[in-house]
């Protein structure tokens, strides 16, 4: 039952239309034995409808890569066509690499000599032969002090010459001192070899680290794909100079799948996200250019970290999986997301609804078939459907098309109404 509200709405609509059409009403009394017109009707029902909003969007490459040199040299091979799909570690091009291989071999060739140095030091050839001395001075030591103690007792009992102990004390001491110089030689030549030995690992370590850094430079003479995607034009022909420092890459990579798009939504919008608790979940739809559907469904992975002040919108960045990279960086296209879901309304096709006076509403048939205007509250239009929620109940006859030969009260012949493709269009989901 529509309230008074309502039904003053409607009378004022019917007094609306009997006023405009007087003349067909005129004529249908003159010839009142004229059969019923016939008109198509749809019966609408109560459904959820979900409601989809759209926003301007456009791809984008979100780790899209320069590709630079890192060592100075001349291209010598160019080894990709702008265009192509590369993957990460394939060769894009290949400089001169006769100075870096030269530079290797040099750097080998030091370490070589300072492992050898470094083998001899830990022999300790100089310290083996002050041992060796010492020990002599220590074995003649070692007579001079049995000289002594053989002649010092015959000496002393008069049956050796007191000349000949004189000469064994010299001796003895001239043993005594050689073995403290052998001995401090010794010590000299042990420190010496130790600090050679350190010296000279030292020496292999600076210059292992060297030979790396020349094969490393080597390895940078072939500059390879960092990441695997769709690669550009080169911008350094073969023959160009390639330095490392320079502020112009040589070519950029970008990677296809996924694709990212970047959209803007209202505040509102993003409100009602995350009341919802939808906002990375929600399926995306991507329309592109030619009002066609991207086939894959993309889902929001992150926002930007504040409201735009001068438009009241906030950037979302979503990503579509993008396996035959039918999408390339840069197209611009629409974002089809839902928003809301009304429950319990009721759909009408858009064509069955009239404008008059301000107010919007629709012919029905009753059981008896008489026609009757109702004034109806859109909310919302899902495609070629209007969604009511006022006005129209489950099970009301819509007149969709004929509104033009009823008038209120007037009987007519229903029937079905079907749409363009000759099939009864629903009237929810």
């Amino acid at each position: 039952m529509l309230s008074n509200h309502w039904r003053t709405f409607a009378a004022l609509a019917a007094f609306a239309w009997m006023a405009t059409s007087g003349c067909t009403s005129s004529a249908q009394n003159k010839n009142a034995s004229a059969p019923a017109p016939v008109v198509l009707v749809t019966e609408v029902s109560a459904s959820d409808v979900p409601i989809f909003s759209e926003y301007p969007a456009q791809t984008y490459a979100r780790n899209s890569v320069e590709v630079r040199g890192r060592v100075d040299g001349y291209i010598d091979k160019w080894m990709f066509r702008p265009g192509q799909q590369v993957n990460a570690g394939d060769i894009l091009y290949v400089l001169d690499q006769r100075p870096y291989q030269a530079a290797v071999e040099q750097a080998r060739g030091n370490l070589n000599q300072s492992e050898a140095d470094l083998e001899f030091a830990r022999k300790q050839v100089a310290l083996l032969q002050a041992e060796a001395n010492l020990a002599a001075s220590q074995a003649n030591q070692l007579k001079a002090q049995q000289d002594y103690d053989r002649l010092a007792p015959l000496v002393k009992e008069e049956a050796a010459a007191k000349q000949e102990l004189d000469a064994a004390v010299a001796a003895l001491h001239a043993g005594e001192a050689n073995v403290r110089a052998s001995q401090a030689n010794v010590d000299q030549t042990r420190l010496s070899t130790q600090t050679q030995i350190s010296s000279t690992q030292g020496k292999v370590e600076a210059q292992s680290a060297a030979l790396r850094t020349a094969t490393l430079n080597l390895d940078y003479a072939t500059i390879r794909a960092p990441i695997s995607g769709l690669i550009g034009d080169t911008l350094v022909p073969v023959g160009g100079l390639v330095t490392a420092n320079a502020q112009q890459p040589l070519t950029t990579i970008v990677p296809l799948d996924p694709i990212w798009v970047r959209f803007k939504v209202t505040e509102a919008h993003y409100l009602a996200f995350k009341k919802r608790g939808t906002l990375f979940e929600s399926p995306l739809t991507l329309v592109l250019a030619d009002n066609s559907e991207f086939p894959q469904q993309g889902h929001i992975q992150n926002t930007l970290n504040q409201v735009d002040p001068k438009t009241g919108t906030l950037e979302m960045q979503a990503s579509f999986s993008n396996p035959q990279h039918t999408l390339l960086p840069g197209q611009f296209g629409k974002i089809r997301v839902q928003t809301d879901l009304l429950k319990n309304v009721v759909l009408v096709p858009q064509r069955a609804v009239q404008q008059l006076q301000n107010m919007q509403n629709v012919f029905t048939v009753g059981r008896d078939n008489t026609v009757e205007l109702r004034v109806i509250t859109i909310a919302n239009r899902v495609g070629e459907n209007s969604v009511v929620t006022q006005g129209l109940k489950p099970g009301d006859r819509v007149i969709v098309e004929g509104q033009l030969k009823v008038r209120p009260g007037a009987t007519v012949q229903p029937q079905p109404y079907r749409g363009a493709g000759g099939a009864t269009p629903p009237t929810g989901n």
